[in-house]
């Protein structure tokens, strides 16, 4: 059983009783556990060959309405969501440097129904691996101080993944001395790039890249590389948000966060 399904089986007291009213907003539990999960992924630390640090301090942050009703909540939500975090850890074989904690936080920026997730790793004293800083702490959305640097370039993307023809009509024009720019996506850890002006996500299987998500559109929305990148939406059912703002048109930069159905991609470009 998924580690998803075992948080939504144990919610489902909640739910039922004090919690029953207070869901029927339009952010749901199993939407911000999936964001954290995701969250680890994204922020993965290899210290070694035998350990991989995620982080452990994550803020969910709302929108003022749905904020003020799950606040009341705040301290039995996060104690699941940090169980959550516990068991999706365990099966993936991360670990962390110090306790889980998940907190909730207003965002007067943020619509009803939308809400971000920042993470840090926060270490104990007791927990720093082996040659590591001493207590190593980072800002909520940055990895761990001392992380290994990113790879020079994305590798291909990964099994599913529909890969465009290299070196075509499309190929990626150059941007200056440092050489042609790159682009690439990450979801769920897997990194997939882009070698066509254009790049169709969505759930068919004749999307560029196709995104197994109920909520996800067969032709959900389309990115465009250039200067700046774009992401258009293609009138997908449940529409795009990128950075935490609904929207049908986006421009992106290095590090964009857009959210699909229930997926998060990262949109990423580098130089050379």
């Amino acid at each position: 059983m998924g580690v998803l399904k075992r948080f939504e089986q144990r919610l489902e007291g909640l739910v039922n009783g004090t919690f029953a009213k207070v869901f029927k907003s339009e952010v749901q539990p199993v939407e911000i556990a999936g964001a954290l999960q995701r969250e680890c992924d994204n922020n993965a630390t290899i210290w070694n060959r035998e350990r991989t640090v995620v982080p452990n301090d994550f803020i969910v942050e709302l929108s003022a309405g749905d904020y003020d009703r799950l606040s009341p909540y705040s301290g039995q939500l996060g104690d699941e969501l940090a169980g959550l975090v516990r068991d999706y850890a365990k099966q993936q074989r991360y670990s962390f440097m110090g306790p889980i904690k998940v907190h909730l936080e207003k965002a007067e920026d943020l619509d009803t129904g939308l809400y971000r997730v920042r993470s840090r790793t926060l270490a104990s004293s007791t927990s720093q691996p082996q040659g590591a800083p001493p207590s190593p702490a980072s800002g909520y959305g940055y990895p761990p101080v001392a992380a290994p640097p990113m790879p020079a370039g994305p590798p291909p993307g990964g099994p599913g993944a529909r890969r465009p023809a290299p070196g075509g009509p499309g190929a990626a024009a150059p941007a200056g001395p440092g050489g042609p720019r790159r682009h690439w996506i990450e979801i769920n850890g897997t990194r997939h790039q882009i070698s066509r002006p254009t790049l169709v996500l969505g759930r068919s299987t004749e999307a560029d890249v196709r995104i197994d998500d109920p909520g996800v559109s067969r032709r959900h929305c389309e990115i465009r590389t250039g200067t700046p990148s774009t992401i258009q939406d293609l009138g997908s059912t449940n529409g795009i948000v990128v950075d935490g703002q609904h929207t049908t048109r986006a421009t992106l930069r290095d590090g964009s966060r857009i959210v699909v159905g229930s997926t998060t991609i990262i949109y990423r470009q580098a130089e050379g």
